[in-house]
């Protein structure tokens, strides 16, 4: 069976608990004060906020507050639970709207506790309070104390919440002007510039847009600073990066963006951020399709030509079925290889060695296939322009996985 544990608090006479409880209460303006000037001769540098009503220091009203809520919690017994004071949630509050972190304010709640304790200690003295008794007292304080602070750190998160949902708002606001493709006149200029105030970006000469594929698994968002402005909430989550050319930044993109796929698209200016996006989004789509290579954050401008020649497919495959007509009339194997030389003679412009070494064929096989060539396009191959064609629609292809 197991023993009850005895309070020692509770067992000390009715008369001695009121005697005890009277003293503190008269002694707490003055300890309020006290504590107040040892507070603030230990941190210089705490703001003094000025209660509206009375024009008293908030901070001396929530030191003596949280005493005569103290004290009158000694009458009801230690073991009953405490309400804590809704003001530390203020205190918690003020310190983020400060800019500043809990751990000086923890530090003075503690500073107060020592500095009441001693003063309780000194009452319970000469009311002969026992020992055992007064042991339970501190020990209750200092559950007081946790739950003060909880209360401030519960003030805390909801202005850091509330803070962080109002710069998701502004950057949204932000990025939706940045992005929204039309042409930015002056009066644009001025509000992007506003926006960015707002939310303390500063405006760059130059961005850069990146779309992410978020991955199949649970990932962390990207780890990047606030200079990137990052947007997780769409469909596809997208990032500006400002000065993309500056020392370092693409190092720092990777590591951040590491265990995402996705695209950066070319860096331009401010006003152009819309096309970089539109870069951005079709190298995700060709990703997508296999046609680049994914797993990392892909840069457009090391993958122009695909960029260019693979996006408008129905206007290359129309072009490829007209310019390539003649190799209808052979098999798929032998087409391939018409088409594999073709391209080869094309982007070398040099004879029957140069192409087999691109090939790793014998050069009389190259001979015989230009002569083949010759006979199905004529004299079109040596027209520039129809030149050209050729080798776009050809490299097109072998973009496409067509051709090797």
């Amino acid at each position: 069976m197991t023993a009850t544990v005895r309070s020692a608090w509770s067992a000390v006479p009715a008369g001695q608990v009121s005697a005890f409880t009277r003293r503190t209460r008269a002694a707490i303006p003055g300890l309020a004060g006290d504590i107040l000037r040892e507070i603030r001769r230990a941190y210089p540098d705490l703001p003094v906020v000025l209660d509206e009503s009375s024009g008293e220091p908030m901070s001396l009203i929530g030191i003596r507050r949280a005493l005569e809520h103290f004290v009158e919690h000694l009458a009801t017994g230690l073991g009953a639970p405490h309400a804590h004071l809704a003001v530390f949630q203020e205190f918690g509050r003020g310190e983020l709207l400060g800019g500043r972190s809990l751990d000086s304010l923890q530090a003075i709640y503690r500073l107060g506790v020592r500095l009441a304790w001693r003063r309780m200690a000194e009452i319970g003295q000469q009311t002969e309070i026992p020992a055992p008794a007064m042991y339970e007292l501190a020990e209750s304080g200092f559950q007081y104390l946790d739950g003060l602070v909880a209360e401030s750190v519960r003030g805390y998160a909801e202005a850091a919440a509330r803070q962080a949902g109002e710069r998701l708002r502004l950057q949204r606001r932000l990025l939706d002007l940045l992005l929204d493709g039309e042409a930015h006149d002056g009066q644009v200029e001025t509000l992007l510039a506003e926006r960015a105030a707002r939310i303390g970006w500063p405006v760059p000469r130059s961005v850069a847009v990146a779309v992410l594929v978020p991955p199949a698994r649970e990932a962390v968002p990207p780890a990047v600073g606030p200079e990137v402005l990052l947007d997780m909430e769409r469909e596809q989550p997208i990032m500006v990066v400002p000065e993309p050319d500056a020392a370092g930044r693409g190092e720092l993109l990777r590591r951040a963006t590491a265990g995402w796929s996705g695209a950066i698209g070319p860096p331009v200016g401010l006003a152009d951020a819309a096309k970089s996006l539109r870069w951005a989004q079709s190298a995700v789509a060709l990703m997508e399709r296999g046609l680049l290579p994914s797993g990392g954050l892909l840069e457009c401008t090391e993958h122009t030509e695909a960029l260019v020649l693979l996006p408008p497919e129905e206007l290359i495959d129309d072009l490829g079925r007209r310019l390539l007509a003649p190799l209808s009339e052979c098999g798929p194997t032998h087409a391939r290889r018409l088409a594999e030389t073709l391209l080869a003679w094309l982007e070398t412009r040099g004879g029957a060695p140069e192409v087999a070494a691109r090939l790793g064929v014998h050069p009389q096989t190259v001979r015989y296939r230009l002569r083949q060539i010759r006979e199905m396009w004529g004299e079109t191959v040596d027209d520039p322009d129809q030149r050209f064609a050729l080798e776009l629609v050809l490299r097109a292809r072998r973009l496409r996985g067509d051709l090797t």
